[in-house]
């Protein structure tokens, strides 16, 4: 969501993964799933929709997380899944992605943003207002081998300072929902704050789980999603209200919204 209306504002993440069947899980949720993937709809603790990768996956040839923002014509913002979805080659494939980092008013990334090893925005630690800094923020990542993390912006800055990882794609928000499998400091549980949330999780069972919520809920809600339903030990908000953007047609979800960065999961088909 543009910082003009939060100052705080994820990059946009964009997953795409080999498409099957939509078919039925319950009465309620939807779900399409192949061996490495899966989207569905769910609705207890609360209405939301979910794409999950499996980690193993994205170490093969066959598919990769991905972060889109610009043309590579004329260096402008893409804006819409159907113009990143008109610059994909034919053997290409984009199975589910979602908006990633928070952008300003001219839908540039306000956080740190890597993309095929090339730093466009540096790390962000600056103090301020909005959701970007309810500190702690984060960073997801990933290194060229394709080893997806969700760290602290922090103890991201140390490491990178030390050159200690090498990210091949980053996407900076905040604030963090799930911090070493504790909740964010500052989330309460009686919070009245209900707003459309979407986020990313690095989960127990060797995923990463995308989540759009269906219905306004708290922070406290979304990162309790994320911490004990889910079982990710780390997880980062993306944004939320007009900027939470969700592409997965195998439940057919495909927002018609202007975003900034996206990440989506691609399969390569050659």
């Amino acid at each position: 969501m543009p910082s003009s209306i939060f100052t705080l504002s994820l990059s946009t993440i964009v997953l795409a993964l080999g498409l099957s069947a939509c078919q039925q899980t319950n009465t309620n949720a939807a779900s399409s799933n192949t061996d490495s993937w899966s989207c569905q709809t769910e609705d207890t603790p609360f209405a939301y929709s979910v794409c999950r990768v499996d980690a193993a996956a994205l170490a093969s040839e066959r598919y990769s997380l991905q972060l889109f923002w610009q043309s590579s014509d004329n260096n402008e913002p893409l804006l819409t899944f159907n113009t990143l979805l008109a610059t994909l080659p034919n053997y290409e494939t984009l199975n589910f992605a979602m908006n990633a980092g928070m952008y300003n008013e001219n839908y540039a990334p306000i956080g740190y943003t890597v993309i095929e090893g090339k730093e466009l925005k540096s790390l962000n630690t600056k103090e301020g207002g909005g959701n970007f800094h309810l500190l702690p923020n984060g960073v997801m990542w990933w290194d060229k081998a394709g080893n997806v993390q969700i760290t602290e912006s922090n103890a991201l800055d140390e490491q990178l300072n030390n050159g200690d990882v090498q990210p091949w794609y980053a996407t900076q928000s905040g604030p963090m929902l799930v911090i070493n499998n504790e909740i964010h400091p500052q989330f309460k549980p009686d919070s009245t704050s209900l707003k459309i949330r979407n986020g990313a999780g690095v989960c127990s069972d060797d995923s990463i789980q995308f989540v759009n919520s269906d219905e306004p809920v708290t922070f406290y809600q979304f990162a309790s999603l994320f911490k004990d339903n889910l079982s990710c030990p780390n997880a980062l908000f993306l944004d939320g209200g007009i900027a939470s953007a969700l592409y997965a047609p195998s439940i057919d979800k495909q927002d018609k919204k202007e975003m900034g960065v996206m990440i989506g999961v691609v399969e390569n088909k050659e």
